[in-house]
C-alpha cells in the first residue's frame, strides 16, 4: 500500500474598508490584481435584491469602478440583481440561473464572481460559484452585520433542501473577502443589531476581554452607534477566522462545531417560526437556552448567567419566543428535534458547545431533555414576569 500525505495550504485574505467601489480606492483592484496578468480579470457581479434597493446607486458605482480600472477589470455583463434573504436560499432556480450566467458569459476558473449581499445571499451565491466549473474564484462583500461579523468570513457556502437548513453545500475558501463598512449605514434597524449577538457569542467562547468591551459600550450598541457596530463587528469577524486558521478542523470533519454555541435551538426555532424570527434573534434566545440549561446542570453559576441574560437584553434582543414551546400531535416539544438535526448536518455524535465560564468553552455529548424542557419553562417564566413586573 502507498500512502502519502500531502500538506495544503490556503490564503484566507480578509480586508475592512469603506467605499470598496470608491475608484479612488484600490482594495478590490489591487486584490484581483495579486500575480501576473496578461488580461484584465473578467468578473461576474451578483447583488442581493435587498441591498440594491437600499444602495440605489451600488449597480452603477460598480459600472463606473471597472471602467476606471480598465486596465485590470473588465465586467463580464451588467452587475446582476436577484432575491436575497433566507427564502433565496430555498429556491434552487436561482443556484441554476447563476450556472445558466456562468455559461453564457464564458465565465472560467480565472475569472472571478462578486457576490453583494448578506449572508443567506452570501451561502446561495458562492455554492453556485464553488461548484460551476468545480470551483470559481469567488470575493465576497458581505452587506450585514451579521455576514460581516461571522458566516461571510467563514468558508461554507449552502442552500436549504428537503426542508433542512444548508443541507446542500461546500466548504470552500473565498478568494477574498471584503467587508465594506460603508454597507452597515444602510442597513435597516433589525439588521444592524442582529451581528452583535454573534460578537458576544464568540466573546463568550473565546475571550472574556472581548465579552468585558462588549458590556462597557452595550449602550452604544443598543443605540445602534456606527462606531460600536464597527468595532464588534470587526472583532467578531477577527475571532471567527482566528477559530477557522487555528482550532485544526476549518472544514469540520469531526463531529463538533465550535463556533454554533446556542445554535442547535437557534436553527430550529427559525424554521419552527417560519422564519420569523432571525438568525440573529434565534441564536441570542438559544444561547439563553444553553446558558439556563447548564446552570440547571451545575456547569455555570447563576450570578454568570444572569450577567450574561442581561447584557442579551440590554442589546436588544428577546431571550425567549412562544414558538420554543410548540408541541407535536403526541405532546413532544418541537425543538428538541433540533438537536437530532445538529448531529445528522455533521453526523457523528451529537456535539455540542456549552459554556462554563466567560471566555473558554466546552464540549458535551447528551443533553439531558428533561433539563432541557425545564430550561425553557425557566426562560418562559422569566419573560412572563419580566413582563407583568
Amino acid at each position: 500500500m502507498i500512502r502519502r500525505i500531502i500538506p495544503l495550504a490556503f490564503d484566507h485574505r480578509v480586508l475592512f474598508t469603506r467605499d470598496a467601489f470608491d475608484p479612488a480606492n484600490h482594495a478590490l483592484v489591487e486584490l484581483i490584481s495579486e500575480g501576473d496578468r496578461a488580461e484584465p480579470a473578467r468578473l461576474l457581479v451578483l447583488i442581493d435584491s435587498g441591498v440594491a434597493a437600499g444602495n440605489a446607486e451600488l449597480a452603477p458605482s460598480v459600472t463606473r469602478y471597472a471602467r476606471v480600472h480598465a486596465e485590470m477589470l473588465e465586467l463580464a455583463a451588467p452587475p446582476v440583481v436577484m432575491p436575497g434573504g433566507e427564502p433565496c436560499k430555498n429556491d434552487w432556480s436561482l443556484v441554476e440561473r447563476i450556472w445558466q450566467l456562468v455559461n453564457d458569459h464564458g465565465i472560467d476558473r480565472h475569472s472571478f464572481i462578486i457576490a453583494i449581499g448578506g449572508g443567506a445571499f452570501q451561502d446561495l451565491a458562492c455554492f453556485a460559484a464553488s461548484t460551476a466549473h468545480r470551483g470559481i474564484r469567488h470575493i465576497r462583500f458581505p452587506t450585514t452585520t451579521l455576514s460581516q461579523g461571522d458566516g461571510g468570513v467563514g468558508v461554507k457556502n449552502g442552500v436549504n433542501f428537503f426542508g433542512k437548513k444548508n443541507w446542500v453545500g461546500t466548504f470552500t475558501v473565498p478568494f477574498a473577502v471584503v467587508n465594506d463598512f460603508r454597507f452597515l449605514e444602510t442597513l435597516p434597524e433589525r439588521a444592524r443589531r442582529d451581528g452583535i449577538i454573534e460578537a458576544i457569542k464568540v466573546a463568550l467562547i473565546r475571550d472574556a476581554g472581548f465579552f468585558t468591551e462588549i458590556e462597557s459600550i452595550a449602550g452604544r450598541l443598543a443605540a445602534l452607534d456606527q462606531e460600536a457596530l464597527e468595532f464588534v463587528v470587526q472583532r467578531s469577524a477577527e475571532l471567527h477566522v482566528e477559530h477557522i486558521a487555528t482550532g485544526g478542523d476549518p472544514f469540520e470533519r469531526g463531529s463538533a462545531r465550535p463556533l454554533d454555541f446556542g445554535h442547535w435551538a437557534a436553527h430550529k426555532l427559525e424554521q419552527v417560526s417560519g422564519f420569523r424570527v432571525s438568525h440573529g434573534e434565534a441564536v441570542a434566545i438559544g444561547m439563553a437556552v444553553d446558558l439556563v440549561y447548564s446552570a440547571r446542570i451545575g456547569l455555570l453559576d447563576q450570578a454568570t448567567i444572569t450577567r450574561v441574560l442581561a447584557l442579551i437584553q440590554q442589546v436588544g434582543f428577546d431571550i425567549f419566543a412562544p414558538e420554543l414551546m410548540d408541541v407535536t400531535e403526541d405532546g413532544q416539544l418541537v425543538i428538541l428535534a433540533g438537536l437530532e438535526e445538529f448531529r445528522e448536518h455533521l453526523g457523528g455524535e451529537l456535539t455540542v458547545t456549552l459554556v462554563p465560564e466567560i471566555g473558554r468553552k466546552i464540549e458535551v455529548h447528551e443533553m439531558d431533555r428533561v433539563q432541557v424542557k425545564a430550561a425553557l419553562e425557566e426562560l418562559s417564566r422569566l419573560t412572563a414576569g419580566a413582563a407583568t413586573g
